[in-house]
């Protein structure tokens, strides 16, 4: 095992043992973080959340006031672990024939590890152009993190060119995915006794209505799909997650509530869905509902709306990549990312990173002693190119 790679993994260890499952703070894991990057010569800057709870960091190895440096982007938080069935503590690295254990050894504290662990390469090498690393919280809960990264970024004038992001890839160079939107529809009607249902408002039929033209929106999105669309399905979807609502046989249900996901492969996909949807609640929905009682309502909770990463036809970002990995292809995958946040800010953008997504989220969670390696010596040509 080399020097560089023995020094991931045991910084990798001491990720896993910071349990920054999404719900509770990453500050531990932040604070760690920003000491080794310190230590290593980067300048570094601490983002708190609006509550003090969570925290984004982004760090500089190089000149800070020089715009186009490239970004080296990971989300510290994690999936939860209840109710799985693990064969050694998720919250412990297991070495065991060539793979790393843990919750988040691939997704994505794997390539967290090895960006930090080559700091003191990068600040060995780096000249006018600098290295930037962002490590963001709850992404796995909408990406809440990056966007508010995003926003001090744009504050402070900080220009990066290029955005690296380290999900599980095995090491292939992603250019694109779709977007992740997501939402809670609320149905707010009145209650009465199952024997007369004409005198209250069902909530619950009216939730079904509304899943019914999502299915209705989810046949023409088929029918949008881009000529030349490469992805799988080459269409925005739509998902029904969830329907829950009223209380017993034989009472009208006066709340319901429906979960529901799309995922547009462009913006206006999104935009038309969520036009038809207004206009069907505002126009026969709601009518309908006030007609009998006028407090009747119908909301809509955003939980998410993650912009995808599009394919672009000019990227400095897959030209540096495919120079660093010695490939000359890039894919698109159906899982979400913060790289459309990232390309927003005007930056080129791929996803690169260690391990597989077929391991994320997943018990007994793993990181290959190989994928670490092929990250390590992707890092280690960037560094040159750095020093060029």
């Amino acid at each position: 095992m080399s020097t560089q790679l023995a020094d991931t993994v045991a910084l990798l260890g001491d990720l896993i043992a910071f349990p920054t499952v999404s719900e509770f703070s990453n500050l531990d894991m932040i604070a760690y973080l920003a000491h080794r990057l310190e230590q290593a010569g980067a300048h570094v800057d601490v983002f708190h959340d609006e509550f003090g709870h969570k925290a984004n960091l982004f760090a500089t190895i190089g000149p800070t006031d020089a715009d186009g440096g490239i970004v080296l982007s990971g989300h510290s938080d994690v999936v939860p672990v209840a109710e799985q069935d693990w064969a050694s503590p998720p919250f412990e690295l297991i070495e065991h024939d060539g793979r790393l254990y843990g919750r988040g050894t691939c997704d994505m504290k794997g390539f967290i590890a090895a960006a930090v662990a080559m700091a003191p390469v990068f600040a060995d090498r780096v000249g006018k152009r600098p290295v930037h690393f962002a490590f963001t919280y709850d992404e796995e809960v909408g990406c809440f993190g990056a966007r508010a990264l995003a926003e001090s970024l744009r504050d402070r004038g900080i220009s990066p060119g290029v955005a690296i992001v380290g999900e599980p890839t095995s090491m292939r160079i992603i250019e694109g995915h779709k977007g992740c939107y997501e939402y809670t529809t609320h149905f707010h009607g009145l209650a009465g006794h199952g024997s007369n249902p004409d005198r209250g408002v069902n909530a619950v039929e009216y939730a079904v209505r509304y899943v019914n033209r999502l299915l209705e929106l989810k046949e023409a999105l088929r029918l949008r799909a881009p000529a030349d669309s490469r992805f799988d399905p080459p269409w925005t979807t739509i998902n029904t997650g969830s329907l829950v609502g009223g209380v017993a046989h034989n009472v009208i249900a006066s709340n319901a509530s429906v979960e529901w996901e799309m995922r547009p492969v462009r913006a206006a996909d999104a935009q038309f869905v969520k036009d038809d949807l207004k206009h069907y609640c505002e126009d026969t929905l709601l009518p309908a509902m006030r007609a009998i009682c006028p407090d009747a309502e119908i909301t809509t909770e955003v939980i998410g709306e993650v912009q995808g990463l599009e394919p672009a036809s000019e990227s400095e970002a897959r030209r540096i990549l495919e120079e660093l990995t010695g490939t000359d292809t890039a894919e698109l995958v159906a899982f979400g990312t913060e790289a459309g946040i990232l390309q927003s800010c005007g930056m080129s953008t791929v996803v690169c990173g260690p391990g597989s997504i077929e391991q994320a989220h997943k018990p007994d969670e793993f990181v290959s002693l190989d994928q670490l390696q092929q990250c390590l010596d992707m890092l280690d040509r960037l560094g040159d190119k750095l020093a060029a």
